[in-house]
């Protein structure tokens, strides 16, 4: 099932990026809402979330003080902030926790203020 609202930002979901061609994310992944679009309610900003470390640390790269994957509470959870989209909300899903239980996590004001730096990094409009 797709969703049929705009997350708010922070919140935690399921994106399919079935259609991306590699190297870009193309599986089904979870996700944190950056923003919902201003002129398309079928639209928001997101970023991928992963459990494997990056192989270099970089400032795009962000590790969660606390994993919202309610399913992986104890395995380090990283923001890949390099790799933000605009998807429709038509790719995005609950994050499903068991045969019909669907949550909507969300990360902390602390984590997502870092991923927002990470994105302006990794998108390079800091002043640095």
């Amino acid at each position: 099932m797709t969703l049929l609202y705009q997350p708010k930002p922070r919140t935690v979901v399921m994106c399919d990026f079935a259609g991306y061609v590699a190297p870009e994310m193309v599986k089904v992944r979870p996700v944190v809402v950056i923003a919902k679009h201003r002129h398309n309610r079928r639209l928001v900003t997101v970023v991928p979330l992963s459990t494997t470390e990056p192989d270099q640390l970089a400032d795009h790269h962000h590790e969660l003080s606390v994993n919202p994957l309610p399913d992986k509470p104890h395995t380090s959870c990283w923001a890949k902030c390099d790799m933000v989209a605009t998807v429709a909300l038509a790719r995005l899903d609950r994050y499903q926790v068991g045969r019909n239980q669907f949550v909507t996590p969300e990360v902390s004001a602390a984590d997502f203020a870092a991923i927002r730096t990470g994105v302006a990094s990794a998108l390079n409009l800091t002043d640095n």
